[in-house]
């Protein structure tokens, strides 16, 4: 079992974790990730280290609540304890001195681009970090991502917060004015990192993407995280999740992470019809709600675009 030391909402739907992972944290890297299972019958999911503290022997990972399992995930509190958590996986991230490199973070990405920003920014790169989300709400990350970059550009989908737009908007206003560019790592939704592709493809910038497919076992013997890199199938978890991003077929991506979108939606639904919120005063950790939806009282179905949702 892995206990639980902290967890906190960043934002509605969005929490972050502290794990007691002692053997992890000692060996984790930029861009690494964990594949964990909340009980025994539930699904597994990969989710992105954000940061770790091998002294006190903890790791974070920050979750998005989007399908049944990340949900239920996202009820559990400091002091509750996950089944499994198995890391870390995937290749670290390259981390030298480019110099100019520019971070991009989309929603819940955010939190998976900060430790490989931080680290960029230690290899003595300038850190232009680009951070979306659709509303003031949902931008996280602000105070750490300012911290590790020198310069720090913030959008929403709506205007609610500093300048409205998307990330691209942004990254086309630093070429347009002439801004030299060595590198591009851009983490989040897949039709945003298609966009930042498409972009820098024009230009010939070098463009890095972490790629969210459908994920099972994370060690590459299941082949659900195929992609296609220059039409050759390869896997994210064991050859990734990091990706040229000028190679990837986004299209065959997308429709991969669709797959089980059906069987996700009638698996939520079900949860949702099971789970009763608890009453005033009540406990909502999980030792507190066995009787309005624990992990004891539903079966969870492997469905699997949810598990690219969090990474």
């Amino acid at each position: 079992m892995f206990k639980i030391i902290h967890a906190a909402f960043l934002a509605p739907g969005i929490k972050r974790f502290v794990l007691q992972a002692p053997r992890i944290a000692r060996k984790q890297k930029p861009g690494q990730f964990v594949i964990l299972r909340i009980y025994e019958e539930g699904e597994r999911i990969p989710v992105t280290i954000e940061n770790s503290n091998p002294e006190q022997g903890t790791i974070s990972i920050v979750v998005q609540s989007a399908g049944k399992t990340t949900h239920l995930l996202n009820s559990l509190n400091g002091g509750d304890s996950l089944l499994d958590v198995v890391g870390p996986l995937g290749k670290p991230s390259e981390i030298e001195n480019f110099g100019t490199v520019v971070v991009i973070g989309g929603g819940v990405g955010t939190a998976m681009a900060y430790p490989t920003a931080a680290a960029l920014k230690r290899a003595g790169n300038r850190v232009i970090s680009i951070v979306g989300a659709r509303n003031k709400e949902l931008v996280i990350l602000e105070s750490e991502m300012r911290a590790v970059s020198d310069e720090l550009l913030i959008t929403t989908d709506d205007g609610s917060y500093v300048e409205k737009g998307f990330v691209t908007d942004k990254l086309r206003q630093l070429i347009e004015k002439g801004t030299h560019i060595d590198l591009v790592l851009a983490v989040g939704p897949i039709v945003m990192m298609k966009a930042v592709a498409d972009m820098t493809r024009k230009e010939n910038i070098r463009t890095v993407v972490s790629l969210n497919p459908i994920m099972i076992d994370g060690t590459g013997m299941c082949g659900g995280c195929r992609v296609l890199i220059d039409s050759k199938s390869e896997f994210a978890c064991v050859d990734g999740p990091e990706f040229d991003a000028h190679r990837v077929n986004f299209e065959v991506l997308m429709q991969r992470n669709a797959m089980y979108r059906d069987a996700e939606q009638k698996s939520m639904e079900e949860f949702r019809a099971r789970a009763k919120p608890p009453a005033v005063g009540e406990p909502t950790s999980r030792k507190g709600s066995e009787k309005w939806g624990t992990p004891a009282a539903n079966s969870c179905v492997a469905t699997s675009s949810t598990q690219g949702a969090e990474r």
